[in-house]
């Protein structure tokens, strides 16, 4: 007989002001089936935000997607951002669920995925345990990991940046493009608007983020495969934290005329040393791949963008 598997969780209430910040979101919403989504997504993201605070971690629960009322109402995020680490997706749950569901345009740009069990009364909530990284919209409660292994997987990741901007290369490619310029609206060649680029209308969704960015660019990217093009749209936005932080978007979508990214893009995030620090691909059904991160001042990173044996790289300092 297989010996039974004890995850260890944590509980505790949920506070007033949470719940009426829950509330309100809700209420901010066209139909009650929305409204409750973002209600649950709110006190998911809450209760986890309280947990890692509590626990040394340091968030910014205000520049979440899911504090953003556009994103809120557009997509289901229950994502909460921590400092300069990524997004990590916090999935609320019912009691008794036996599979959690994970939404399409979540599954590529999180850095982990916590589920927070919602009591009935909306008063208490229960973190169950996490995953790194999903494949499918179904997610079965057994493949948990317990919440200690969260902290030393998110210690480790803090430790890991830390170690790499410590030990970066001084050597700095001219041909970087300076995202500091783009505030003061110095764009290098190549890097065009992005409803030029495009071709879409302002008032498109697919690109919420880098439309509500300080500054923000496009440039296509030509991933030529043997006689066949494939070219996709690569989106960088950046939007300061303060003087010396930035919060950078990168999107990368389609080009007009066709619905989905090519199926196996590899999109990364590399350091200095062109180490990838983070990773996103694309299946049949991905109409866009979208990475979020910090930066500090004077740091430096690529994207990467490989289809086959067509690699493209961009390289920026902050």
């Amino acid at each position: 007989m297989n010996a039974m598997r004890v995850l260890s969780t944590f509980t505790a209430p949920i506070s007033p002001k949470e719940r009426e910040r829950a509330e309100q979101f809700s209420r901010q919403q066209a139909t009650p089936e929305k409204g409750e989504q973002v209600r649950l997504n709110t006190l998911a993201v809450s209760f986890v935000n309280f947990y890692l605070e509590c626990m040394g971690f340091e968030t910014h629960l205000e520049n979440s997607d899911s504090w953003n009322p556009v994103q809120q109402t557009l997509t289901d995020t229950a994502a909460l951002r921590l400092k300069n680490l990524g997004d990590l997706e916090c999935r609320p749950v019912l009691a008794n669920t036996q599979f959690i569901y994970i939404p399409p345009e979540v599954q590529s740009s999180r850095i982990g995925y916590v589920i927070v069990q919602i009591h009935e009364s909306f008063r208490e909530a229960t973190i169950l345990g996490f995953v790194k990284q999903v494949s499918t919209e179904s997610l079965s409660i057994v493949q948990l990991q317990p919440l200690e292994k969260l902290l030393e997987y998110l210690e480790d990741l803090s430790q890991a940046r830390q170690a790499k901007l410590s030990s970066r290369s001084p050597a700095v490619s001219k041909n970087r493009i300076n995202l500091k310029q783009w505030l003061d609206n110095i764009f290098e060649a190549g890097w065009q608007e992005i409803s030029t680029v495009l071709e879409l209308q302002i008032a498109e969704p697919a690109w919420r983020n880098a439309r509500n960015a300080s500054a923000s660019r496009g440039k296509k990217i030509d991933l030529g495969k043997q006689t066949i093009s494939q070219s996709v749209v690569l989106v960088v936005a950046v939007n300061p934290e303060n003087s010396r932080e930035m919060n950078i978007f990168v999107e990368v979508h389609p080009t007009s005329g066709q619905t989905y990214l090519p199926s196996n893009l590899q999109v990364s995030v590399l350091d200095v040393a062109g180490v990838a620090v983070m990773e996103a691909s694309s299946r049949n059904t991905n109409k866009n791949i979208q990475l979020q991160f910090g930066a500090e001042s004077g740091e430096y990173f690529s994207v990467k963008l490989a289809l086959g044996e067509a690699i493209a790289i961009e390289d920026f300092i902050i």
